[in-house]
């Protein structure tokens, strides 16, 4: 959780990140952050994401997002 909060961060320095569950639905994540981010997932969990599981729900919180990339992960 601690490298997708990085990431996250890293991006949006302002956000509080393990609190805020609306960062789609307040758009604190645009769509350019969501390819960024995908990037990143990729190189840092070896975890390709597929289109389908692209929704706001997954992407609202870091928490959602960490319980994705858990559950297509077999190393976390």
């Amino acid at each position: 959780m601690d490298e997708l909060l990085k990431i996250l961060e890293d991006m949006h320095p302002d956000i509080d990140f393990r609190q805020c569950d609306t960062l789609i639905k307040d758009k604190v994540l645009d769509s350019f952050d969501i390819v960024t981010l995908l990037a990143e997932i990729d190189a840092e969990f070896g975890v390709t994401i597929p289109v389908e599981e692209i929704t706001p729900d997954n992407f609202n919180s870091a928490q959602a997002l960490y319980a994705l990339i858990s559950r297509l992960s077999d190393d976390l």
